[in-house]
């Protein structure tokens, strides 16, 4: 279970370092009538969350795996 979990998460967080104005797209323009693109500090913010998402996610693998040893 927590290696499905760790490959959501991977997925994720891949999409939010190579993409952000992807993850904007999705969660936030609706909430906006402009088309605006996402500002310089959610792009960061969007990508510094997409490496703890991978972090979690390859930990997440990580530990399911000890635990099948």
């Amino acid at each position: 279970m927590y290696i499905l979990i760790g490959i959501i998460f991977i997925i994720i967080g891949i999409v939010m370092l190579i993409s952000p104005k992807t993850i904007f797209q999705i969660t936030e323009s609706w909430k906006s009538i402009s088309d605006d693109e996402p500002s310089a500090l959610y792009n960061v913010s969007t990508r510094v969350g997409g490496v703890a998402f991978l972090i979690v996610g390859i930990a997440s693998i990580i530990v399911s795996l000890q635990n099948l040893m």
